[in-house]
């Protein structure tokens, strides 16, 4: 599929077909092709949690993500996507190169998270990302080290609704020129 074409296809789904189930080797994929992604100084701190077991999903939704989430993830496979801290934008002894700090992280992981969740559109996949979810039993639950950041937990599968986009601001609305 065309890259225009996936940007503008790609919808957060909030609603799966359980009967047909992401494996492996897709989420093997969707990983590569985000690791695909630039990061400071090539530092490659992105890492991913894959969860395709229904029970285990079932385990995590519950514990894991508030009700309105879980219900929107139902029938999907799970993601945690998380960054090693203090690491990008950071030098070789551990200061911030500029006051982003971690920012820069959060920075790299969400380009990351874009070539994953515009692959998964592809590969005729789709994504939600959801940023509320509760960080410790996560890492707990999956044996997240704490030197990596919890940031999003992406539902992926085969989406049974088909959303509209939203109305997106002109590009006179968020550009300017100088």
């Amino acid at each position: 599929m065309e890259l225009q074409k996936v940007m503008e296809s790609r919808r957060s789904v909030r609603s799966y077909d359980a009967t047909k189930k992401v494996g492996k080797e897709q989420m093997k994929e969707l990983v590569e092709a985000a690791s695909l992604a630039p990061s400071w100084k090539n530092s490659q701190t992105a890492r991913y949690y894959c969860i395709l077991d229904e029970k285990k999903i079932k385990e995590f939704a519950k514990n894991c993500l508030p009700e309105r989430n879980a219900k929107k993830a139902e029938g999907a496979a799970l993601v945690v996507t998380t960054f090693v801290s203090n690491v990008a934008g950071f030098d070789v002894q551990g200061n911030p190169d500029n006051e982003c700090g971690n920012g820069w992280g959060f920075y790299d992981l969400g380009l990351h998270n874009q070539n994953f969740v515009l692959k998964a559109k592809e590969m005729g996949l789709d994504t939600l990302i959801m940023g509320l979810r509760d960080s410790d039993k996560i890492r707990e639950m999956l044996d997240i080290p704490t030197t990596e950041t919890i940031v999003a937990v992406i539902a992926v599968g085969y989406g049974a609704e088909e959303p509209k986009m939203p109305k997106r601001k002109t590009t006179d609305e968020i550009l300017k020129f100088y």
